[in-house]
């Protein structure tokens, strides 16, 4: 990935994160979701630990320290209970830019996310990916994760009934 680095999400990315979750949601295929909300809401409903996104230099070589680099991604969790035997759990989404699919940024996002969770102690990452996102279930077995099973019918999208792989990734360094 020549020219990709991955480092925190930051509000100036904020632009760039919803429209490329827009875009993941005008796919059809990556959650109930319609429409992207306001950074205000999203930020609130995002863990402020664990955001990354992969940025490419800006192709016109300005040296500004990184202002005008083009996100070509982004990894972000949520709290997957308030319950604080759900301290160690989270729920993970992570969005490609469409021109950026397939060069490893997922991959990349994945790693610096597992090793952020599990610096700092949490022992699992869940996921829930509609069986249609076939690249997203790539991506995630790739990184460890494992199919714990499928949700059928959860829920009503565009008109039809859709169903919901759950994945996990169990820490292999965080003791349990």
């Amino acid at each position: 990935m020549k020219g990709v680095r991955i480092e925190a999400m930051r509000a100036e990315h904020a632009d760039a994160v919803l429209t490329i979750y827009q875009a993941g949601l005008d796919t059809r295929n990556a959650s109930f979701e319609t429409q992207a909300p306001d950074w205000a809401a999203w930020d609130r409903a995002h863990l402020p630990e664990h955001r990354f996104v992969a940025l490419e230099a800006d192709p016109a070589g300005s040296n500004n320290g990184g202002v005008d680099d083009e996100v070509l991604g982004w990894v972000a969790s949520s709290p997957t209970s308030s319950r604080c035997v759900y301290a160690g759990v989270v729920e993970e989404s992570i969005y490609i830019a469409t021109m950026a699919r397939g060069r490893g940024i997922g991959r990349a996002l994945l790693k610096a996310f597992i090793e952020s969770t599990e610096a700092a102690g949490i022992w699992t990452v869940q996921s829930g990916i509609f069986p249609e996102n076939t690249a997203s279930l790539a991506l995630h077995a790739s990184a460890g994760f494992r199919v714990i099973g499928t949700r059928e019918r959860v829920g009503e999208h565009f008109g039809r009934w859709r169903d919901v792989v759950l994945v996990e990734r169990r820490s292999r360094v965080v003791g349990i």
